[in-house]
């Protein structure tokens, strides 16, 4: 169901009765015990494939679950064995662009949460603002801002329900320090060049003009976006651990006379390069998470 107004918010009942109804068709498919969820950003669905004894569910068969229809996202969540540990995956993410309502959004989140989930790794495709980053190469996100929820839409407001979480969550440490430090050993040990930045998320779905890019490298933020704040906001309300990365697709146009637009065909074709650098991450990251 498409809902025009973006503000719209539900009940903390009807939250929990989403939320369980939700884990209870996904448990109907299958029993297996996970920590740890993923999220596959745009072309980087392909980790995916490689999820061993996998139950595969596309998201029109969850109930409150919403539809994908971004090209480079499958819809589907996976729960199976990646590198040899249970983990549950979204093959494919929902936006705030695509008209769903933030809360619609974070419900995956929960979802995970409510089945067990304690650990969150995020990926996104995301625009280059730091002007030493180069196209296919992967950030560790250190921090976040989220100029969605900054601007009064945050997936949080609305009644709060308090066997979730609080209704004032802390975000002074986002991104697990712990994990970020696992993940840069992983990186060393793998070969893998590793930048670190602050990932800021719009909602899209235009690229950034030279001016609000210029503005976004003024306060701070490194790579851009138009995910993964939310739904991290929510993992964090939850109490989850969260591991967050961008791959680079593109590089920020600063100027209009300043190479080429950005497109989403770009964002694809930068996928193939990014996907073993991640999948080195991501593998050596579980082995010891």
């Amino acid at each position: 169901m498409m809902h025009t107004n973006n503000f719209h918010t539900v009940s903390a009942e009807d939250m929990r009765q989403m939320i369980d109804e939700a884990a209870a068709s996904i448990r109907a498919k299958t029993n297996k015990q996970f920590r740890t969820f993923i999220v596959l950003g745009s072309g980087l669905g392909g980790l995916g494939e490689l999820v061993e004894n996998a139950v595969k569910i596309s998201y029109g068969d969850i109930p409150h679950f919403a539809q994908s229809t971004v090209a480079g996202h499958k819809g589907q969540l996976i729960i199976g064995d990646l590198f040899g540990k249970p983990v549950m995956l979204m093959q494919g993410r929902f936006h705030f662009y695509e008209g769903h309502p933030l809360w619609q959004i974070a419900v995956p989140v929960r979802v995970a949460r409510a089945l067990g989930a304690e650990n969150f790794i995020v990926t996104n495709a995301a625009g280059g603002i730091n002007r030493t980053f180069k196209v296919a190469d992967v950030m560790l996100i250190t921090d976040q801002i989220n100029l969605i929820g900054m601007a009064g839409n945050n997936p949080l407001i609305g009644p709060n329900d308090e066997s979730i979480g609080p209704r004032f969550p802390a975000m002074t440490q986002t991104y697990d320090k712990d994990f970020q430090e696992l993940a840069l050993k992983v990186a060393k040990e793998s070969g893998v060049e590793l930048k670190q930045g602050v990932y800021v998320g719009l909602a899209g779905p235009c690229f950034e003009s030279p001016a609000e890019l210029r503005f976004l490298r003024a306060i701070g933020a490194d790579s851009v976006g138009m995910s993964t704040t939310n739904e991290v906001a929510v993992a964090r309300h939850c109490g989850m651990r969260v591991l967050g990365f961008s791959g680079i697709t593109n590089v920020a146009v600063l100027s209009a006379d300043e190479g080429v637009p950005p497109t989403h065909e770009e964002v694809m074709e930068a996928a193939p390069k990014l996907a073993p650098k991640l999948t080195a991450l991501v593998r050596g990251v579980l082995q010891e998470m």
